[in-house]
């Protein structure tokens, strides 16, 4: 039998590639567009956290003058101290100011240190980076890894007990597992440090150990989510028609895996990854607290404690930005791995 082979269509008289398909137009057509939309509905979502941030730290408890003063200011050093602040002014007219000021770049200074906030945020900024990436490089490659082989056996023991560990895992707190770990591994037997306390920014590379707690507690539940997410495509595929043609065929069946079956499952494990980093940013202030790593999380913590306004606000944009450009990645990513293209003779 004469195997299939797709003909190339013919180049065109000028000796210039053949036009494409209509369809094919109209599929590139309707992924820019998604893209624009997507992409407004970012910039509307960034519009609307800014005004949340600002109302929200508004009403914090505590005045900012506190921060500044302390408890024992007299009324004239108060009053002083809140023009300087600009809390004279109505919220409309503050709220214009530092929106005007986030402009250009300008996040404000910090009313106990008395340093610029964005330098507030680069010195804490490395060790997060740090913890974030570590805990991504172990999540994605083992997620996979888990994913691919519970569903390729699905109803297996190994599949029942991801199931099983994912809801025990969602049932238990990240601050309560992190310290039971502690309890475990550190107090108890004594194979890890508890804490990364003395480390700044990448210093905590030093001592990689300090990591292996931390990145552990990050991981743990968001692990389970996007492997289950991984194992329920990969269980769709292999049950599919496709994959029985595909054996029938007699290819391979880490090819049929790598090249037809694991493909079909990166679109809703993209957007999965893009959940699993919104976990991952709140579990860092909790983690880095519990682990007095001098992170972003710490430091959010700390302005929140000695309600320090500006810094607050620059903490929760930073995060808020994240996770909007994380979803806003992952969904163009989708969009770009299944384009719905409509072919119309």
């Amino acid at each position: 039998m004469t195997p299939y082979r797709p003909q190339t269509p013919p180049a065109t008289a000028s000796g210039a590639d053949p036009p494409y398909p209509r369809g094919h137009r109209r599929g590139l057509s309707n992924t820019a567009g998604y893209t624009l939309t997507r992409t407004a509905t970012a910039l509307l979502q960034a519009a609307f956290v800014l005004v949340a941030v600002f109302v929200l730290t508004s009403l914090l408890p505590g005045d900012s003058v506190d921060a500044v003063l302390g408890e024992q200011g007299t009324p004239e050093q108060q009053r002083l101290a809140r023009a300087e602040l600009g809390l004279d002014q109505p919220a409309w007219t503050r709220f214009v100011h530092w929106v005007t000021d986030l402009g250009h770049a300008d996040l404000g200074h910090s009313l106990v240190t008395g340093l610029p906030v964005t330098d507030e945020i680069g010195s804490r900024f490395a060790a997060t980076a740090v913890l974030a990436g570590a805990a991504l490089a172990v999540l994605v490659p083992l997620a996979l890894t888990l994913g691919v082989l519970t569903g390729l056996r699905e109803g297996s023991f190994a599949d029942r007990a991801l199931n099983a560990s994912a809801l025990a895992l969602h049932a238990v707190p990240e601050f309560v597992l992190g310290l039971l770990l502690t309890a475990w591994l550190s107090v108890g037997l004594g194979l890890l440090p508890a804490t990364a306390a003395g480390l700044r920014g990448t210093g905590i590379l030093t001592e990689p150990a300090v990591l292996v707690l931390p990145v552990g507690v990050l991981v743990a539940r968001q692990l389970c989510d996007l492997a289950r997410q991984v194992r329920i495509g990969v269980a769709a595929q292999v049950g599919g028609p496709v994959v029985r043609h595909l054996r029938l065929l007699g290819l391979p069946e880490r090819t049929i895996v790598l090249r037809h079956v694991l493909p079909g499952c990166l679109a809703p494990a993209v957007q999965q990854l893009a959940r699993c980093v919104d976990g991952l940013l709140g579990g860092t202030v909790v983690v880095e607290s519990l682990f007095a790593v001098g992170g972003l999380g710490t430091g959010f913590v700390e302005s929140v404690q000695d309600r320090d306004v500006p810094a607050v606000q620059g903490y929760a944009l930073l995060f808020a930005a994240t996770a909007l450009t994380a979803n806003l990645l992952a969904d163009l990513t989708v969009a770009r791995l299944t384009p719905q293209r409509e072919e119309r003779a």
